[in-house]
């Protein structure tokens, strides 16, 4: 609980999440360390961790951990959060909460460790002490800044593969080698890079074949999804690039953006939807796609049930590391349709038009 106010955290943006963390760490308040580990819990969580919050204060019943990450590849990591590294801290007593963990069988061994999040001063002596501790292997340490940066790069990419390297670089790692470390880093900027030079192709049978000319991206998804919860009366916190769901993870969405090309005689939108995509959406027992159709005034709202129908007759482009399919809208005047494949009948779009504000 935050402040006094259950699930506050889980509503707010990413970017007032990193200003309460500031706060935190640069103002002295009745609670902040309290306040702190409510924060990191919640980027745990907008990482891709399952979180089980921790007790702001341990019992004799209770272990004081401050909270437990599990991923889906099985790897569970107790946390312990530190607004400052002053003082000496008893890894002991932070192994303890590991070691009682393990032996409820709550989590394992061989496949949990434990990470020290810690504020922004400097670390020599916390590190030191690590090292030369017999926990060395079971314990990283991380700044809060860090792990917000962490958090950040999330938001920008969908790749699976890539949100795991991220969770790898949590755990305890040998670090002779810095392949993961450099793999992480090449594939975050490269996908960043292939969406913004995404091609768009014409509708023909050769979609998927040729390269159309770069054309600079869309970015108005904010004001899109702005839309979107007025319109279904809901608060969405953005979870990868292009994916939101609400705080308690029920609804989902995927909101794409283009630019109008040809708006003098035949106005048209291009997007992308992937396979990722899709997966995110299949998680939610509600979830939409939205397409922001040249600017945030032409918004899309499609539920996901009636969007997945047409992607078997749409346009694909497969290269060596992806595949995709292409979702090209047309309109013609208040109008606008679904393209599909040639000897497919377009579908009407128009009723799923969210209304002109006032």
């Amino acid at each position: 609980m935050f402040g006094g106010v259950p699930g506050f955290p889980a509503s707010v943006p990413a970017k007032q999440l990193q200003k309460y963390a500031d706060q935190c760490l640069t103002a002295s308040f009745d609670g902040s360390g309290f306040a702190l580990q409510d924060i990191v819990n919640e980027v745990g969580a907008r990482i891709g961790a399952t979180v089980s919050p921790g007790r702001y204060r341990g019992t004799q019943k209770h272990t004081g951990l401050d909270g437990l990450w599990c991923f889906l590849n099985g790897r569970a990591i107790v946390i312990e959060v530190k607004t400052t590294d002053a003082y000496s801290i008893n890894l002991n007593t932070i192994a303890g909460y590991r070691k009682a963990l393990i032996e409820k069988g709550e989590i394992t061994e061989d496949t949990s460790s434990i990470l020290l999040v810690v504020g922004r001063q400097e670390t020599e002596n916390l590190e030191a002490q690590i090292r030369g501790s017999r926990f060395a292997w079971n314990i990283r340490m991380i700044s809060v800044d860090a792990l917000l940066r962490l958090m950040f790069i999330k938001e920008e990419v969908e790749d699976p593969a890539l949100l795991q390297r991220i969770h790898a670089i949590l755990v305890p790692y040998e670090f002779t080698r810095l392949d993961g470390i450099a793999d992480l880093l090449f594939s975050a900027a490269k996908e960043i890079q292939q969406e913004e030079r995404e091609v768009e192709l014409e509708p023909d049978d050769s979609a998927g074949k040729s390269e159309a000319p770069k054309i600079a991206p869309a970015s108005f998804h904010e004001e899109c999804v702005k839309r979107v919860q007025t319109t279904l009366g809901v608060s969405l916190v953005k979870r990868t690039r292009s994916g939101y769901s609400t705080p308690d993870n029920k609804a989902g969405l995927v909101c794409s953006v283009s630019k109008e090309h040809s708006p003098e005689k035949n106005p048209n939108y291009w997007f992308a939807f992937h396979p990722y995509q899709q997966e995110f959406l299949k998680q939610f027992s509600a979830a939409h796609v939205a397409f922001g159709c040249g600017s945030s005034k032409q918004v899309l709202l499609i539920p996901y049930a009636d969007f997945e129908k047409w992607l078997e007759d749409s346009w694909t482009t497969t290269n060596e590391d992806r595949m995709y399919w292409h979702v090209v809208v047309y309109r013609k005047g208040e109008k606008v349709e679904l393209r599909l494949r040639k000897g497919k009948k377009a579908v009407d779009l128009t009723r799923y038009l969210i209304a002109s504000e006032a």
